[in-house]
């Protein structure tokens, strides 16, 4: 399973290879599944916190740091 600080790693090199802005503060939530379902959870992570324009939005698989969705607002 991947930390945080790896999840938003996998975040900043995605959006560096999109060319997308990647503004701080970035926000990092862990959602875990239910437990009868198993597997490791997902990453969400979004950038430029309470700010408008250049967000940066991922969601990254816990267990292997796959990106699962992506997307950006750029203004």
């Amino acid at each position: 399973m991947i930390d945080e600080a790896a999840a938003i790693a996998i975040a900043r090199a995605t959006a560096k290879e999109e060319g997308w802005a990647f503004v701080e503060p970035v926000e990092a939530i862990l959602r875990r599944p239910w437990p009868w379902l198993g597997g490791g959870g997902r990453w969400e992570i979004r950038t430029h916190t309470g700010g408008l324009g250049a967000i940066a939005r991922f969601i990254i698989d816990a267990s292997d740091g796959r990106v699962i969705e992506k997307g950006y607002v750029p203004r």
